[in-house]
């Protein structure tokens, strides 16, 4: 019987480390699968707290300027690019968006929306924008998950935004080719702000921007004070 409750503890314990979601690629900041990370948070699976104090980043945006906050790849403006998500409980799904801060999280724009399945899928493909300015930027996965808690996920991953866009690339089409400039910012909630998503629901994010892939066949907007203004989801905290 002490066996099987010891055993049972592990499990448990096993399963707490394991549960929920990550991104791997581009390596965040403070994961362990990040080079340059020298005290790894072996929690990165874990939501934003609730109260929103570590919104943006898990507060490890603070590490850009230092050897751990070093840029993990380098994205060429209208190039096809990917990032990985993995883990093992995906609460039935959710809507993730990505984005880019070029002023170390202090404001983000969305440059991808995926609503519905996500994360149910290891890989996932966006389009840098044309115009994206070159320089030193922050990568965000976000994630508000369709069953359990109401609770935002994000990771982060320093990176490096190359030079112009090559004059042999094919030129980016339709929805993807939007501005930058005009692209809307991060969709925040359920950190404290006042605007919160519906269990069970795949959220459609009042301002999802130009590129857009819908998988979601159950989506509710979100509840509460939501307002999605253009390069405005800014830190929850001075």
């Amino acid at each position: 019987m002490k066996t099987f409750a010891v055993t049972s503890i592990l499990c448990l314990l096993a399963s707490g480390v394991t549960a929920h979601m990550q991104m791997t690629d581009p390596a965040p900041l403070r994961s362990k699968s990040n080079p340059h990370t020298t005290n790894a948070d072996y929690s990165m699976t874990s939501p934003l707290l609730a109260d929103g104090s570590n919104f943006p980043c898990k507060g490890y945006h603070s590490l850009l300027g230092t050897p751990q906050g070093a840029s993990v790849a380098t994205w060429q403006p209208g190039e096809k690019k990917s990032f990985t998500l993995s883990g093992t409980a995906v609460h039935g799904g959710g809507s993730c968006q990505a984005s880019l801060s070029y002023d170390k999280g202090k404001t983000w724009t969305v440059i991808e929306s995926y609503i519905g399945n996500c994360p149910l899928k290891d890989t996932w493909d966006f389009t840098v924008p044309r115009d994206a300015k070159a320089g030193s930027a922050l990568f965000a996965w976000t994630w508000f998950n369709k069953v359990g808690n109401r609770e935002m996920y994000m990771n982060c991953a320093s990176v490096t935004i190359g030079g112009k866009a090559k004059r042999d690339d094919a030129p980016e089409l339709g929805a993807r080719a939007a501005a930058f400039s005009r692209r809307p910012a991060m969709f925040v909630a359920n950190v404290g702000n006042g605007c919160s998503t519906l269990e069970g629901k795949d959220v459609a994010f009042p301002n999802p921007g130009p590129a857009v892939e819908n998988e979601g066949s159950n989506t509710a907007p979100p509840q509460g004070k939501c307002g999605n203004k253009r390069h405005h989801a800014r830190s929850l905290v001075a």
